[in-house]
């Protein structure tokens, strides 16, 4: 015998559930209803089975083949137009020459289909309806059968009013090959409404069998949601995922848990599912395979799709999540939120009660949304941020995504430019920039493959004239979940806005180039890149003076690539380095812990009697001092101590600082007769002010260096050496340098700011400033004093719904005062 499923509706209520795939593919305990269909087909002995498929037919057929896998033979037959449930069936015809089933993909039920059949051949019927009872039949077929089951009469989708019986027709029919001979061929029929009535009128044998089992027409998200609480309660006798570890909980092969978390039942948790402690997953809820749970977050009565990502902390109820969403940290969502397929939750967002958002939109972080997100795109992210591209590994930044990232990249140079590519030693830098090099090499774009280098030698050798520019892949310092893709000019510094626009059009419309074979970029590997670089670098300082003080240090290199070039360079210089973690490792990497480095760095020094010590951030741009009493200088005493240093030996007139320093800095750069030039708090600004002719010297307060006339870019290897230089010009011990400094008293926080009220903010603050007002970026009030030691800056994130606050003092109660103040007045205006 054979069976006909009907797979081609479109499922419009369940939208944002089928605005991205057909109703018969959303998963009911981590299976394709279809799927449990061709399940329940089998498990009767019915293998042989036609499939009739419309909207969005190749992913049915993509997803099922040919039937093996399930346990069936499959044949699929497409409509080119809507025929009705009967037309649709008359279209397979060709396929049906004997008794046959018809059932349709996108209902959940364990009916006895044998009782079903042997009832139809017990009663020699032409057609057999199956019939089942349910509490409301407004939105089905009722039916009344006489006591030997012959249909005496039906009413399609009633009104209360017409309610005369709660027997419903469930779609599930059994077939004679001569029920064709009431449906015409190549039209819009339907069973219920045109051929039922039309067997009735002309006395064929049509009968309706009440079979036992569970049924539900999965119609709408509440259905959707209804459906997963029957299934889980085992009201039907569906076969579930996985093994069952508890009572109704059961768990796929591959799913980490920590054995912190709790599940309370009945659950099911999908393969390769990953659930970080302090997680609770409440009774009802289902995941998909491939899902990422991350700490303290709480999810209750959820069903959520494949590769889904929840963040730290965020509270899902009664909520369906699509495949490929992304959540992030704290999210709150309501009873009845629906979110479509890749849609991008902000952290800290709150999506009230049944809102749905449908797929691939993004909501910015801090938002609150009240109503359904459609056609429009709320708060889409640019591409490029403050960090280059950036994002979560495998979950943000996929090697699709590196690959068309590359394409747009390469289309946007000319045929033939050389590109220099680098990672840090991790597994995720390594599978993108692969990704990154096939792509450039698409689009006709040469590699100059570094492998595992710097980020400063990268930019070093971008310099190079046989580069026009750069890409690296690196781990975030301050997040080593996520990953960061840097593109450079070829002057070594980050892109600029044009360019990234550009890239960033390019991406978005797929427009890219490809290359003829013969066109295609090509990969090669400089021999002397390490060897260049140092030679360079030992040409900015004076190297037979550093050997002269015969400098004794201790480098921790924090498992990065900086101690590739450091050893050589220290070997030139004669100092005598204790290398802590030198070698690149990506487990050292994610269990780096600074703080404590640096206080191991600083007990070596003690223990040593070294003259310094330093810790590098992996990507070696960023630095952290020790000085040789083994104080660990927090990262603005390390700037002050620069400032004081360099005025006397600058290749210049000026020092970059951002407007966010101390301004002590001022006010020892005027001891020495230096101007500093404050410029927007980013490093892109940062790096223009270094390449500006009389720029010496720059730094961000935040452990980067740069020294323009060796790289306009930070590089903690270049600012050690020069400090040794420096060191050895002076005189000084770094420790008589520190306690020479003035007292910093500064504060800063992030005040919660809605993105539509930043603009308020802003203008509010300057026209009530009652000091001078400096606005190279954001809002920055001086004070009374005469030194200019008290002042308060404003800025919005250009990310986050927040404005960061930075305040300084004469003294710390000085300065909390005046943060106070100013995050008051903010948040009044957000009131």
């Amino acid at each position: 015998m054979k069976a006909v499923i009907m797979a081609g509706g479109e499922g419009t209520r369940l939208r944002p559930l089928t605005s991205n795939a057909p109703k018969p593919l959303l998963p009911i305990a981590d299976r394709p209803m279809m799927e449990h269909v061709i399940r329940l087909l089998a498990r009767h002995g019915i293998t042989e089975i036609v499939v009739t498929v419309a909207f969005m037919a190749e992913a049915i057929r993509d997803y099922f083949g040919d039937g093996r896998e399930f346990g069936a033979s499959l044949t699929y037959v497409e409509e080119s137009s809507p025929l009705g449930t009967a037309g649709s069936v008359r279209n397979a015809a060709d396929h049906l020459d004997e008794r046959f089933l018809v059932i349709s993909g996108d209902v959940v039920t364990d009916i006895d289909l044998t009782q079903a059949i042997a009832f139809h051949d017990a009663r020699k019927a032409m057609a057999t309806i199956t019939l089942t009872s349910v509490e409301n039949p407004l939105e089905f077929g009722i039916v009344i059968a006489r006591e030997d089951g012959s249909i005496e009469r039906f009413l399609e989708k009633p009104t209360w009013g017409q309610v005369f019986s709660d027997t419903i027709n469930t779609g599930i029919y059994v077939f004679e090959p001569e029920i064709f001979e009431f449906v015409e061929a190549d039209r819009v029929v339907d069973f219920s409404a045109d051929v039922f009535p039309l067997l009735l009128a002309e006395a064929a044998p049509l009968f309706g069998a009440v079979v036992p089992g569970y049924w539900e027409d999965v119609g709408t998200v509440d259905a959707y949601l209804r459906t997963h609480k029957d299934v889980l309660d085992q009201m039907a006798q569906l076969a579930m995922p996985g093994f069952q570890v508890a009572d109704g909980v059961w768990i796929g092969e591959g799913t980490r848990i920590d054995p912190s978390v709790e599940i309370v039942g009945p659950a099911v948790i999908g393969p390769d599912c990953t659930i970080e402690r302090g997680t609770r997953l409440g009774a009802y809820t289902v995941l998909g395979s491939h899902c990422r749970v991350l700490a303290n977050a709480d999810l209750d009565r959820c069903v959520l799709h494949d590769s889904v990502y929840v963040g730290h902390g965020s509270r899902l109820r009664g909520t369906v999540v699509g495949r490929g969403v992304n959540i992030r940290d704290n999210v709150r969502a309501g009873e009845g939120v629906v979110l479509g397929d890749q849609v991008q939750v902000g952290a800290h967002a709150n999506l009230a009660a049944d809102v749905k958002v449908y797929p691939f939109k993004t909501i910015e972080d801090g938002a609150a949304v009240n109503s359904s997100i459609i056609w429009e795109s709320r708060g889409v992210s640019a591409l490029f941020g403050r960090d280059g591209v950036d994002g979560l590994a495998n979950v943000d930044m996929t090697p699709e995504l590196a690959v068309k990232l590359a394409l747009a990249y390469g289309t946007s140079l000319h045929k033939g430019t050389t590109v220099v590519t680098s990672r840090d030693s991790s597994r995720s830098a390594r599978m993108l920039k692969r990704a990154l090099m096939a792509g450039l090499n698409s689009a006709g774009v040469n590699v100059l493959d570094l492998e595992v280098a710097s980020t400063p030698v990268t930019r070093f050798l971008v310099k190079s004239p046989e580069a026009f520019g750069g890409v690296t892949v690196r781990l975030r310092h301050d997040d080593p979940n996520s990953v960061a893709i840097h593109f450079l000019d070829g002057s070594g510094m980050d892109i600029g806005e044009d360019a990234q626009r550009r890239i960033e059009r390019l991406y978005h419309r797929e427009d890219y180039r490809r290359s003829l074979p013969e066109e295609m970029g090509d990969i090669t590997y400089p021999h002397r890149a390490l060897e260049d670089y140092t030679a360079q670098l030992s040409q900015i300082v004076e190297p037979d003076l550093i050997a002269g003080r015969q400098f004794k240090l201790v480098v921790d290199y924090g498992y990065g690539t900086a101690s590739m070039a450091m050893a050589s360079v220290m070997t030139k210089l004669r100092a005598d380095m204790l290398a802590v973690n030198p070698f690149t490792s990506t487990i050292g990497r994610l269990s780096f812990d600074h703080e404590a480095a640096a206080r191991r760095v600083a007990e070596l020094v003690r223990a040593s009697g070294a003259h310094l010590g330093a810790l590098f951030d992996t990507d070696g741009e960023r630095l952290t001092i020790i000085d040789d009493e083994g104080d660990v200088l927090t990262d603005v005493e390390a700037t002050l101590a620069f400032v004081e240093l360099v005025c006397d030996h600058l290749l210049g007139d000026r020092i970059a600082l951002p407007v966010n320093m101390t301004a002590q800095a001022d006010r020892l750069a005027r001891r020495h007769e230096v101007t500093i030039q404050h410029t927007k708090i980013s490093t892109p600004a940062l790096m223009d002010a270094a390449l500006q002719p009389g720029v010496g010297f720059a730094a961000d307060g935040e452990g980067g260096y740069i020294l323009p006339g060796f790289l306009p870019a930070f590089d903690a290897a270049a600012a050690l050496v020069k400090l040794l230089d420096l060191l050895a010009r002076d005189g000084r011990q770094l420790s008589e340098v520190r306690r020479g400094l003035h007292a910093v008293y500064m504060t800063h926080e992030a005040v919660a700011t809605p993105w539509e009220q930043k603009g308020l903010v802003m203008r509010s603050l300057m026209e009530k400033a009652d000091g001078e007002l400096v606005l190279v970026d954001g809002v920055k009030v001086r004070h009374g004093t005469t030194d200019g030691t008290e002042w308060a800056l404003a800025l919005p994130d250009p990310q986050a719904a927040v404005t960061h606050l930075w305040a300084e003092g004469a003294t710390a109660a000085a300065a909390r005062a005046l943060s106070k103040d100013y995050a008051r007045r903010i948040r009044r205006l957000v009131r």
